[in-house]
């Protein structure tokens, strides 16, 4: 049985989830707290539709749910944008989780578009 913690659009995921989560703690001010709560839970969402999905166990469920990913990340990317133009992230870590917000759309793209999309 593969696992999806094989897979390299859950490992970008994680990632981005854990630095996500980091970063939020470490700019955390009570004027903030509403957009890095939205923020941290589209980064969370992100890793748990794809964990979802693939537990679901069908090829359709889990290419449905690695869309939703595909929607909580645009949203990460979005609330980032906003996050660092407003000043509630410094620049040099709002790259770096663009970056890795990034690499997470490129890699759930690449296993949307997958032929041998598989689950177990």
């Amino acid at each position: 049985m593969r696992s999806y913690r094989t897979l390299g659009a859950w490992q970008c995921a994680h990632r981005l989830a854990v630095v996500t989560l980091l970063a939020a703690d470490r700019a955390y001010l009570p004027a903030r707290a509403p957009l890095l709560a939205q923020l941290r839970r589209a980064a969370i969402s992100v890793e748990a539709n794809i964990v979802e999905g693939y537990a679901l166990g069908t090829p359709g469920l889990f290419r449905r749910h690695l869309r939703i990913a595909l929607g909580s990340a645009a949203e990460v990317e979005c609330l980032l944008n906003l996050a660092i133009e407003v000043g509630h992230l410094p620049a040099t870590t709002g790259e770096e989780l663009l970056q890795a917000t990034d690499a997470t759309i490129r890699a759930l793209f690449g296993l949307v578009r997958s032929r041998r999309l598989q689950t177990r």
